[in-house]
């Protein structure tokens, strides 16, 4: 195995360790701490930090720490996160919320720079375009940390499932769920019963656990990217307010205008299935100890799928695979209006998260993929500006949670999903005019000199 790929397995490795913790964590958070808004409360300030943090903190960081001790740091901050949990108030919750979310633009910033950087490093050596390869390397990282969310998911199915917490459920209840659920999140779910504190405790050991292995397992095993500072190649560092700016000139650009629409929805679709679905839709009709298990189904087609994408995408471009994320996401979203849950229907519980996972896949590839190619020279600024819209979409969506209905909240999310993809279409339209840029839909093109850009 070469070095490179070595690295991509220990920072994926790592990943999925701490987000085996940190999404069971998430998918709990508006079932277990539901009254009062807690749980949905804490969300969203997290998601707020994380956009805040994405303004300033990324390019900083990075430039002074390198990508591998900005991982190592960010990390510690999720884990904060869970030993706040073992005390759950609003005291604990939000202030080791906003240290995580501080941490996770820095985090998510630092993995991507590292991939791209390395994908593109690893292709000069052998001679093949750098798109293709940071194109498999973000499939490898996607298949293991996907796969974060079937452990993390099934730890607590498995604590939780100990004792019943669900009791009868009546067909007026029923009707309550799902679409027409408006209970605003303030209102404990329709006949579920909090697990008890001893189980509650039990699982956050498991989940602390975990993350402070992957912050052992990437501090002592994964190597520095030679270029992964500015003053690396012996070139002058910039000043720290340039670098802090850098975020916001890239706005000058128009593609980037139009591609935060892209990030923005993802933050949307990921905020309505971790909120609302497995509030509304599991933990309304089957109670709290069925959440787990149907993450796991969207967790498993994820990881499979972005696996799936890393291979397919020099075959078919990217385009293809934007299509069909979208029809996907669009036919959830009108099914998702017109059922009403009915603990009759089990299987059909596991089959939204599951559609809703292959969707997730491309988006989560892609969108990657193509801030850091076509941004390719401002990397550190391109993949702060993706995780700060992404935020925002976090932050809006889980914000408006407490006083819209379900049906509202699907709507808005089947009108950020058209905006979005007609802004890639925007994209699409002024790279096939400007033959100087790699073309955001293009199949596999070979590496074009010592300073080529990789096409799309």
């Amino acid at each position: 195995m070469d070095r490179s790929l070595r690295n991509v397995l220990v920072v994926s490795l790592g990943f999925l360790l701490l987000f085996t913790a940190y999404g069971g964590l998430q998918s709990l958070q508006s079932s277990l701490y539901s009254e009062d808004g807690l749980g949905v409360a804490v969300l969203s300030t997290l998601y707020g930090a994380v956009l805040l943090s994405s303004m300033f903190l990324p390019p900083l960081l990075i430039r002074m720490l390198g990508c591998k001790w900005t991982i190592v740091v960010s990390m510690s901050c999720y884990v904060t996160f869970s030993l706040g949990n073992f005390y759950a108030s609003w005291y604990t919750l939000v202030p080791t919320s906003i240290l995580l979310g501080l941490g996770a633009a820095p985090l998510w910033s630092a993995q991507c720079t590292y991939l791209t950087v390395t994908g593109n490093a690893r292709a000069a050596k052998a001679g093949r375009a750098g798109r293709d390869v940071v194109n498999r390397y973000f499939g490898v990282f996607f298949l293991v940390f996907q796969s974060a969310g079937v452990w993390g998911n099934l730890i607590s199915s498995l604590v939780f499932g100990q004792t019943p917490t669900r009791g009868a459920i009546t067909e007026e209840q029923l009707l309550s769920c799902g679409a027409s659920d408006c209970l605003m999140a303030v209102a404990p779910t329709n006949g579920t019963r909090r697990p008890s504190q001893e189980l509650i405790y039990t699982l956050l050991g498991i989940y602390t656990g975990s993350g402070v292995l992957a912050v052992l397992l990437v501090a002592l095993f994964l190597e520095p990217v030679r270029d992964d500072r500015p003053d690396s190649a012996g070139q002058k560092a910039p000043s720290l307010g340039s670098t802090v700016l850098s975020t916001f000139r890239l706005y000058r650009d128009k593609r980037l205008r139009l591609l935060v629409l892209l990030p923005l929805y993802s933050g949307f679709q990921q905020a309505f299935l971790a909120g609302d679905y497995t509030r509304s839709y599991t933990t309304c009709a089957l109670g709290i100890q069925f959440v787990g298990y149907v993450m796991i189904c969207f967790s498993a087609t994820n990881a499979l799928c972005s696996e799936l994408c890393g291979k397919l995408s020099p075959y078919t471009g990217r385009t293809p695979l934007y299509v069909l994320g979208a029809v996907t996401h669009l036919s959830c979203v009108i099914a998702l209006l017109l059922w009403t849950p009915d603990p009759g229907q089990l299987a059909v519980f596991f089959v939204f998260p599951g559609l809703w996972g292959a969707a997730d896949a491309v988006w989560q590839t892609q969108n990657n993929v193509l801030y850091g190619v076509l941004f390719e020279k401002d990397k550190e600024a391109a993949f702060a500006n993706y995780r700060l819209w992404e935020a925002l979409g976090f932050v809006i969506a889980f914000g408006y949670s407490t006083f819209l209905c379900v049906y509202v909240k699907l709507f808005i999310l089947l009108g950020v999903l058209c905006l979005a993809m007609a802004a890639y279409g925007g994209v699409q339209y002024l790279e096939s005019k400007s033959p100087t840029r790699p073309l955001a839909g293009a199949g596999t093109e070979g590496a074009e000199g010592a300073e080529a850009q990789t096409k799309l």
